[in-house]
């Protein structure tokens, strides 16, 4: 359906807020609260109107969003600590959570006291702390800044975004597909 159609949200200052549906930046534009930025070429149709479907948006007053501190998961521990083992520094497919301070001698779960690592180092280590194993940590843990833009870093990114959002690296496959469209054309 057209109108579940994902719409990007800009602040007064062109930064990136939100991402919508279509019927929400519809009804945005009717109360004089935004703007359309860019043109689709693609059409909304009313009983009475006819309204370009939006892409983007721009509120016409500035939104002053906190920033929310990221929750603990094991996929944010991972992507903290770069999908790397902290005590070997192997990039392992089957990454585990490692209590620095076991629980089982008061140790907490917090961000300060977890880190990624890979089965056999995490065996190895068993119930004691690093010193005690003779392990030693690659980077000490520690609670991530809060990112404002982390709804951007997964899921589907609109090419009419992208001058928004400079940090969005291009799709390696849509990069891979234009090298093979370029090389079936030269006759490759």
């Amino acid at each position: 359906m057209i109108t579940r159609a994902p719409v990007l949200v800009l602040n007064q200052n062109y930064q990136p807020l939100n991402i919508c549906n279509v019927r929400r930046a519809v009804a945005l534009l009717g109360k004089g609260k935004a703007e359309p930025i860019g043109e689709t070429g693609e059409f909304l149709h009313s009983a009475t109107d006819l309204i370009e479907k939006p892409v983007i948006i721009r509120l016409y007053y500035m939104v002053k969003r906190p920033l929310h501190r990221r929750k603990l998961s094991r996929r944010e521990v991972f992507v903290r600590d770069g999908f790397r083992c902290q005590y070997c520094g192997s990039r392992a497919r089957d990454l585990t959570i490692d209590h620095v301070v076991p629980r089982s001698r008061g140790g907490q779960h917090t961000w300060d006291n977890i880190v990624s690592a890979c089965k056999p180092c995490n065996h190895g280590k068993a119930g004691r702390t690093p010193r005690e194993a003779g392990m030693a940590l690659f980077t000490a843990p520690k609670e991530p800044r809060p990112n404002p833009y982390a709804m951007f870093h997964s899921g589907r990114v609109l090419d009419e975004w992208r001058p928004f959002l400079p940090w969005v690296q291009a799709d390696p496959l849509d990069e891979r597909e234009d090298s093979l469209q370029g090389t079936a054309a030269a006759g490759g």
